[in-house]
């Protein structure tokens, strides 16, 4: 299982004991915790994130709560555009896994019903770490793709678009009245800008987009 030394897991459960004997069960595993007592709480605390997570991490949360429920903290979440980047596990009693089933068909990464098996659960909070890293992957390669797009020049894009549509360099230079040797050119350039060497690499990390 792949390591996140930089995770972050955050636990929402009203019950003190069940926050701190998770909080040790995680560090077991060398991974660290921040607990929460309430989902308003938690709410409060996403609330002030000036941006999405930067780094894996993931959420146990407890289905039933005082006050809003685990449920209408995990519909909340739904909302938000960054909610692949944290897992949901729910923390369920028995009476709640249907609840929680539910939850995991519209979206949320598991259940765990209590009393659960500790090396089950932790063994889950790290796959979907490992889950949360590979949506930050490929949210920064998304973000690095568009930035060296927005570096092309217009018609940078307009031979780029003839490429990867699979047109030959004289058939491109007869669609935007351009000769072969300019073609050439520019076509060498949108390689180097998008950092591939092919039309079928430009084509996938367009695609991958």
């Amino acid at each position: 299982m792949t390591q996140h030394p930089d995770a972050r897991i955050f636990l929402v459960d009203d019950d003190a004991g069940v926050r701190d004997a998770l909080a040790w069960l995680l560090r077991t595993r060398r991974l660290l915790s921040e607990g929460f007592d309430s989902a308003d709480a938690f709410l409060n605390e996403i609330a002030r994130w000036h941006a999405e997570p930067s780094t894996p991490c993931c959420l146990l949360l407890d289905v039933r709560m005082p006050g809003t429920s685990g449920l209408a903290l995990f519909e909340h979440l739904l909302t938000l555009p960054w909610q692949a980047v944290m897992p949901v596990i729910f923390l369920s009693g028995h009476a709640d896994v249907p609840t929680a089933v539910d939850a995991v068909k519209r979206g949320a990464f598991d259940f765990c019903e209590k009393p659960f098996s500790d090396n089950a659960l932790v063994d889950r909070v790290e796959q979907a770490l490992n889950q949360s890293a590979q949506v930050l992957a490929a949210r920064r390669a998304q973000r690095e793709v568009q930035q060296r797009l927005n570096s092309l020049t217009e018609r940078e894009r307009d031979v780029m678009n003839l490429v990867i549509a699979g047109l030959p360099n004289k058939l491109v230079a007869d669609q935007l009245n351009i000769s072969v040797r300019t073609v050439e050119v520019h076509r060498s350039r949108v390689f180097d800008k998008m950092g591939v060497k092919s039309a079928v690499e430009l084509a996938n990390a367009l695609r991958q987009a």
